[in-house]
């Protein structure tokens, strides 16, 4: 039981076709599904098996791309953790609220609670909701000349369940800047009231003291209910508890994974298990967790009627970690031009496979132009809720686009956000647009810095660019760039001379979108 008995709260028959450039096409008849979406840590489009990787084993994602549908041109809204998220929940283009940036142990919510999200959409509709993993959208006010961010000592208002989630429990930030904890709904969980966590004190595994991320102490009974190495199988035992618990009622899990964003810090069992250091050890518990979380659906009769969808929040990262993988061989972003931060293919093409049997046909592949930001409509269709005025206002509805094969482009348009605002770009089909020169992320220059970026990156990198020599910018190199993806996928000539009138326009439709941005 579990499947066609539980949903008796829905409208039957929600949805029973869709119009796909005039033609019918039947899709789902009777109840909505349940909708799983794991969202991964700088899961680059080459770190994984179906696409491409053939020196980590990740057969349990591969089996979601077997039993599903592989996108091959989907597209995170910002090429940025933070930014992307909020995109994600909101189907608003985050440029619109000046978000470029990840989200510190100090920041506001960054989502304005009166704004309709995708958990407050499918609440509406009498799904039970829960976000287990990574926040990192702030928690408390944005308080006029006062104080404002998260108190961590006490209630973490708002948060994600004044977005919509039921439940909540992860890590408030990410796993490279303090505070490290778990908060559960609104409070750090151990916390003890006569050990508060304090600002400057003594670091409990501050995981970069050189890069200066921030001291917080205190707290040590809640600092220590964290470990990094169990973190995998918390989130998935958390995960698994919540679907056995919810299996009599239509249920949207939103599992944001702490992998494979830096420190690698797999559990010891996966230490050592690829052949290219701490970033193949951390993706391999990765594709552990995916398998655990299938298998719990399969043990509790879910399958056939839950929606799965794996992606990730933007491109790899050419890290420390991720540069030692590079040189043993392993490309996190396959032949794309660029890494995490940047406006170049590498920064925010992802991995995007979506499972639904019996609806999505098996062992698929789709080229459409998809984008994170468009789950909030896909998802409104999919159960039927209405979007209220000024709901995802950037979003498409991409539902077509997985449950069937349209003869006709699902999203005409798209604006990307890198580290850098002005960088922002739009992609029009063939055609993507950058409004700077270089990639518009991070800058640093030797091999060995936290993050590498910028024309250094792809000389360490060996990848080619007619804007960049010897990993700078040639003198002449154009202000802007402009690509064809469909000639040059790998963005290897900008033709932004050649293609002037193209520019323009895709200039000049960038300038008229920002121009409306509250």
């Amino acid at each position: 039981m579990g499947g066609q008995s539980r949903r008796k709260m829905l409208q039957a028959g929600v949805l029973t076709a869709i119009v796909i450039s005039g033609l019918a096409s039947v899709a789902c008849a009777g109840d909505p599904p349940n909708i799983v979406l794991i969202l991964a840590d700088d899961v680059g489009y080459g770190d994984l098996g179906c696409y491409g990787n053939r020196q980590v084993a990740t057969p349990h994602i591969d089996r979601l791309a077997t039993e599903g549908r592989r996108f091959t041109d989907a597209h995170s809204a910002a090429a940025v953790c933070t930014p992307s998220r909020y995109a994600l929940l909101t189907g608003e283009y985050p440029f619109r609220q000046n978000l470029w940036g990840p989200a510190g142990s100090t920041t506001p919510l960054l989502v304005d609670p009166a704004r309709t999200t995708l958990a407050q959409l499918l609440k509406s509709r009498g799904y039970a909701t829960a976000c287990i993993g990574k926040w990192h959208l702030g928690f408390g006010l944005r308080a006029q000349g006062g104080k404002s961010g998260p108190d961590w000592n006490g209630e973490l208002v708002p948060g994600p369940l004044e977005l919509g989630f039921d439940h909540y429990f992860g890590l408030p930030i990410v796993n490279s800047i303090p505070p490290y904890v778990w908060v559960e709904n609104r409070r750090v969980v151990a916390l003890d009231p006569n050990d508060p966590i304090v600002p400057g004190g003594v670091q409990y595994a501050q995981r970069f003291p050189e890069k200066g991320l921030g001291k917080i102490g205190g707290g040590r009974a809640a600092h220590a209910a964290y470990r990094d190495r169990q973190a995998g199988a918390t989130l998935v035992n958390k995960s698994k508890d919540w679907i056995r618990a919810h299996r009599d009622r239509p249920f949207f899990l939103y599992l944001a994974t702490t992998h494979i964003h830096h420190p690698f810090t797999p559990a010891d069992r996966f230490v050592g298990s690829t052949p290219i250091g701490r970033y193949g050890d951390f993706l391999a518990e990765l594709d552990w967790m995916v398998g655990e979380v299938l298998d719990e659906l399969d043990a509790v009769g879910l399958r056939d009627n839950t929606l799965v969808i794996f992606t990730s929040d933007n491109g790899g990262m050419l890290n420390q970690g991720g540069q030692d993988a590079w040189q043993a061989g392993h490309r996190m972003n396959g032949d794309l031009l660029g890494f995490k931060f940047d406006a170049w293919e590498g920064g925010h093409r992802i991995p995007l496979i979506a499972r639904w049997p019996g609806r999505i046909v098996a062992g698929s592949s789709s080229n459409q132009l998809v984008c994170l930001i468009d789950m909030l409509p896909t998802c409104a269709a999919l159960t039927g809720a209405p979007l209220p005025p000024g709901a995802g206002p950037d979003g498409v509805d991409i539902l077509p686009a997985l449950i069937g094969d349209p003869p006709t482009p699902v999203r005409q348009e798209l604006v990307i956000s890198p580290y850098s605002a002005k960088h922002l770009a739009i992609r029009s089909g063939r055609w993507i647009y950058i409004g700077g020169q270089g990639g518009g992320g991070f800058t640093q220059k030797k091999p060995g810095d936290h993050a590498l970026g910028g024309p250094a990156a792809l000389a360490f990198a060996g990848e080619p660019n007619s804007d960049v020599a010897d990993g700078k910018l040639r003198p002449d190199a154009p202000p802007a760039q402009l690509y064809d993806l469909e000639a040059d996928p790998r963005q290897a000539s900008n033709v932004i001379h050649t293609y002037s009138e193209v520019a323009a326009q895709l200039r000049n439709r960038l300038n008229e979108l920002q121009a409306a941005a509250p």
